[in-house]
This record gives structure tokens, C-alpha cells and sequence, in this order.
């Protein structure tokens, strides 16, 4: 249980900013995480990071000379926003492109994926490597479904070391997404987690018992056992292991790197005890251990348990792995050459990443509409927050009022804020987008950056936003939700309401109907929409679990989308 703590909202923010003051030498803080504050005396591929805070040393703590060049930092357990990942990607961009790497999580790919449409846009190369190394958590033949525990630091220790090495941004990605292939892990756990503020933690496991395959959030794992010796555990550990080599991979004179990692609360003294039988078990089967790593890496707060992964080394790997590097939590020898930037050189980053460009007068009247639209939604959003969580307590977390809420008050003081700064109407929505990502956190906070994304993109802040341009913007940003959330109709998501306004907006536009009854005409399709989603069965999102109890209640993203869409209409248009 966390017991230091000021207000529970804020534990995530505060965190970073006490981090990157102590831990100056190696880091400061930018928008959104944590850049290098040092540079070599030649740019190289940058390599960002990042996930939930809670899991200390990651992210943060990896961000130095040989290791990563920034780390993106959402909340407790919550993924970065797009907004968070594009901040800390451009901080840390040094001309020769970045490097996207983090564990196989929804949110994370959600976020981190639409980050990078948006750096390649910007003209910044950008590609992706994911760990996925839990072997409980998806089979053999479905390794990219896998989640990444402690088997990150495996790839960003790789990825880290060949960007040091002068490698491009291609064989950057090609040997850490070897590095993923070659490792495998195992997790398990005792107890939960409590969070900063919570009373109870999030799950639990019964006394005596050990939960085996259990995810870093507390996901569930694959079976229930009861808790063994420290040697047992191992046995459990190595047998596992060993029973899904790499291909290619000979066990008998393997060289192998171990890495024991404890998730909270399991003292090293334990984990001690438990890489004894480890390491002597590795031996016995004909294995050549390098470099073994004891410790804490990637953590879950005070979550009671470890985990177990092996990195099976070719001579590159093991060149990239031994190499030095120096961070707030992960060094190795000694790395030469670095100088420390100035902080008004990153401030300069930031700032260039921020500004607001020209407008035309007619885009910058469209702007105050916009923004007057976002003070209707986020009232709006207030007045119906308890009955969307009360939808969403059906069959998901409860939290969809409460994210809808927090995302539209964020994305309403964006806007203004923006619109102050003589932004024309692009801007202001793609700002409140990046805000209400920011503020709103999870599936549905990452779909509405999207969205207002891509139709800020088509408005752009030169021309009048008029009825073909408005039906365009919303296209695109159909187009947005379902390259990024992957649903279709029939799924019983936000999609079902979306996909019937953005089909009616468009056909009424393009049969010449003015703007204001096209878009009444649109709503209606979306109320009908989101009403039909009362009949069916989720099959994606967190609902998707709970199957037939969806039955017979609206789904709460379909039903908040067409809230917003109805709310916003008469203002934008002056209707």
C-alpha cells in the first residue's frame, strides 16, 4: 500500500517532476515524460520508450547514455497519451529518426501507434518495435499477441545500444526486434497492488497460493498453485522456459542471459535465494550463463512477486548487452563523449513542437465556435457523467463518465487557450484533441484524440469550414477511429454510433442539403445508432469479457458520441 502521497489525482505528475530533479544528471522533464539532459558528439537514432507509471525502473529510469533517449509517462497503470508519446518523441528527435518501443498492451499500442502517424507526418521516420515476451499470456503460435513484462529491458538495452553504435534507424529496429524473438518470460505473484489513494489492492490472491502467468497489472494467469520453495519456484521458472527455445537455438553450450525481476515488494535477499537454484539449473542443462541480472526492472508497484527471462545471445546481441550504458537505475561500464544540453535547447524543442501557426480571419471565426461547441459538450458531459458509468458498470469499470468528463473540461480549456493564441479552427481541435487524450486516458480517451486529429488535419486553418470540408473532416476521422480501435459495426462500441452519422452526414451533404439539417439528420442516425447497440453482445473493449450480460444496455462510448455530436451541432453552424 502506498502511504506518501498528496493528492491521489496528482501522484503520477509529482513523481515525474521529483524524478527528473533528482535525477538530473541523466534526464529532464519535457510535456508528457522525460528526455535526455546529455548528447554525444554525433546525432544517432533516438529511442523512445514508455507505458504506465507504477512500473519503475521503467520507464523513466532507463533514459540515459547507452540506453533510451526519452520515456513517455501516463498515469498509474494508464498508457501515454498520443499527445504524451508525440512531446517526448520530438524532444528527444535528433534528425535521424526514433524508435518506438514498449510492452504489447491495448492502450499503449493505441497511443504509441497514432504518435507515430502523426512524427511521420511531421516528416520524423518512426517505426515500432513491441516486446511481447510473457509466454502465459498468448501460445507459441501467437507470439505477437503476447504482453511485455521484464523482457523490456531486454529490447530497449538492445535498441539503446545500437543507436549508440551509429546503427540506422532500420537495423535499429531489425536487432531489437530480434532481441524480442530471442527472449522469453514468466511472471508470478503472491498479492496485489494498492494504488495511491485506493483501500483495497487490485486483486488478490489467496492465501498460500500463487497466481502463475499473472500480467504486471494484474491480469490473470493462466493457474492458481500453491506457494512453493524458493527452489521450486525456480524449477517452475527454468522448466517453463526451457520449454519454448527460440528456433534456431541449440540449449546444450547456449549462451543465455538470465534476468530475475522483482515486481514490488519481494526482497532482493529473496530473489537471492531463488536465482541460486536458477543458475545451477541453467548449468545443469548445458548452458553458458552471461551476465545474469538480479534486481528490480519493470515493477507493478508494491505488487508481491517476480519474474524469470531468458535472452538467448548470438554474438550481436551479446556485443549490444554487454555495452555500456549509464542511467538513473540501469548502468554498465563506462560511456565517454557525453556533453550536457542546455536546458533552453530542449525548452526550444518543446516550444517549436507548440507553436501556433498562421490563420486566416475566416478560420479563426470558425475557432470561436469551435470553442464555444466544447464549453456545450463538457457541460453536457457533466450533466450525464454518473449515468455513463453507470452503463459502463454493466459490463466494463465504470470509468467511461468520468474519463468523458475529464476529457472534454481539458479539451474545452485547450481550446480557448488556443483560440487566445490566434489559432485558427485546425488548430484549436486538434489541441483540444491532444488534450482531451491527455486528460481522458484509456481506450476511448485515445479514440477521441484520434478523431478530432483527423478532422482538424482536414479543416486545416486556412479555408472556411464549410458543409463538403465538415463532411470530409468527419470521413477521416471515421477512417481514424478504425484504423486506430480496429471495431466494426456489430462490435457494440462507439463505431456503431459513428459509422451511421458519418454515412448519413455525407450523403445529405453530397445531395446538397445545408450543413445544419445534414448534421440533424446525422444525429439522429447516431441516437439510433447507439440505441441498437442495446441488443447486442460485446465483442471488444474490456466488455467483451462479461459477453451476454451487454445484453440489453447501450453501449456507453456510442451513447457519449452521440451526446456529443448532438450537442454540438447548432453551435458550430449557428443553427
Amino acid at each position: 500500500m502506498a502511504w506518501l502521497f498528496n493528492d491521489p489525482d496528482q501522484f503520477a505528475d509529482e513523481m515525474v517532476v521529483g524524478f527528473a530533479a533528482a535525477a538530473s544528471r541523466w534526464v529532464r522533464h519535457v510535456p508528457g515524460g522525460v528526455v535526455r539532459s546529455t548528447r554525444g558528439s554525433e546525432p544517432t537514432v533516438s529511442l523512445v520508450i514508455g507505458g504506465g507509471s507504477g512500473h519503475y525502473p521503467a520507464f523513466a529510469g532507463l533514459v540515459g547514455p547507452g540506453l533510451a533517449h526519452g520515456a513517455a509517462m501516463g498515469n498509474l497503470f494508464a498508457s501515454p497519451s498520443t499527445q504524451q508519446v508525440h512531446s517526448v518523441a520530438r524532444a528527444a528527435d535528433q534528425g535521424r529518426g526514433v524508435l518506438l518501443s514498449y510492452g504489447n498492451y491495448a492502450g499503449d499500442v493505441l497511443n504509441f501507434d497514432a504518435a507515430q502517424e502523426r512524427l511521420r507526418a511531421e516528416g520524423i521516420e518512426c517505426r515500432t518495435v513491441l516486446a511481447t515476451d510473457d509466454v502465459s499470456s498468448a501460445g507459441p503460435d501467437e507470439r505477437e499477441k503476447r504482453r511485455g513484462i521484464a523482457g523490456d529491458l531486454v529490447v530497449f538495452k538492445i535498441a539503446g545500444a545500437a543507436c549508440q553504435a551509429g546503427y540506422d534507424l532500420a537495423e535499429v529496429e531489425r536487432v531489437a526486434s530480434f532481441s524480442n524473438d530471442r527472449m522469453r518470460s514468466l511472471g508470478v505473484a503472491f498479492g496485489g497492488c494498492t494504488l495511491p489513494g485506493a483501500d483495497e489492492p487490485l486483486f488478490t490472491v489467496p492465501e498460500g497460493r500463487m497466481a502463475v502467468g499473472l500480467g504486471i497489472h494484474g491480469e490473470p494467469g493462466i493457474e492458481e498453485v500453491e506457494v512453493p520453495t524458493a527452489a521450486g519456484l525456480a524449477e517452475r521458472f527454468v522448466s517453463t522456459l526451457l520449454g519454448e527455445v527460440p528456433d534456431g537455438v541449440d540449449v546444450r553450450g547456449a549462451r543465455v542471459v538470465p534476468i530475475l525481476n522483482g515486481l514490488g515488494s519481494v526482497k532482493y535477499e529473496e530473489l537471492f535465494v531463488v536465482y541460486a537454484t536458477v543458475h545451477r539449473l541453467l548449468e545443469e542443462a548445458g548452458i553458458e550463463v552471461v551476465d545474469p541480472e538480479v534486481g528490480e526492472f519493470c515493477t507493478s508497484f508494491d505488487m508481491a512477486g517476480c519474474s524469470l527471462t531468458l535472452l538467448w545471445l548470438d554474438e550481436e546481441l551479446e556485443r549490444l548487452w554487454t555495452a555500456p550504458c549509464d542511467t538513473a537505475a540501469f548502468r554498465r561500464g563506462g560511456v565517454s563523449g557525453q556533453q550536457q544540453v542546455a536546458a533552453e535547447e530542449i525548452e526550444a524543442a518543446v516550444a517549436a513542437a507548440t507553436e501556433i501557426g498562421e490563420a486566416s480571419d475566416v478560420s479563426r471565426r470558425a475557432a470561436t465556435r469551435v470553442a464555444e461547441a466544447l464549453d456545450a459538450v463538457a457541460a453536457v458531459l457533466d450533466e450525464h457523467a454518473d449515468e455513463l458509468g453507470r452503463l459502463d458498470r454493466v459490463a466494463g469499470d465504470g470509468d467511461h463518465g468520468i474519463g468523458m468528463q475529464r476529457g472534454s473540461r481539458a479539451a474545452r480549456d485547450a481550446a480557448h487557450e488556443a483560440l487566445e493564441a490566434g489559432a485558427g479552427a485546425g488548430t484549436t481541435v486538434q489541441r483540444a484533441g491532444d488534450a482531451w487524450g491527455d486528460r481522458a486516458g484509456g481506450t476511448s480517451g485515445a479514440i477521441w484524440a484520434a478523431m478530432l486529429d483527423a478532422f482538424a488535419r482536414s479543416i486545416g486553418d486556412e479555408d472556411a469550414v464549410e458543409a463538403a470540408a465538415v463532411a470530409e473532416g468527419v470521413r477521416q476521422a471515421e477512417e481514424a477511429v478504425e484504423r486506430v480501435g480496429g471495431a466494426a459495426v456489430g462490435d457494440k462500441t462507439m463505431v456503431d454510433a459513428i459509422v451511421p452519422f458519418v454515412r448519413t452526414l455525407t450523403e445529405r451533404v453530397g445531395a446538397g442539403d445545408p450543413l445544419p439539417q445534414a448534421w440533424d439528420a446525422a444525429v439522429q442516425a447516431a441516437d439510433q445508432g447507439a440505441e441498437s447497440t442495446k441488443e447486442l453482445t460485446a465483442k471488444l473493449g474490456r466488455a467483451r469479457s462479461h459477453g451476454e450480460k451487454s445484453r440489453g444496455t447501450a453501449d456507453p462510448g456510442a451513447v457519449s458520441f452521440a451526446l456529443v455530436v448532438g450537442t454540438v451541432g447548432g453551435r458550430l453552424w449557428g443553427a
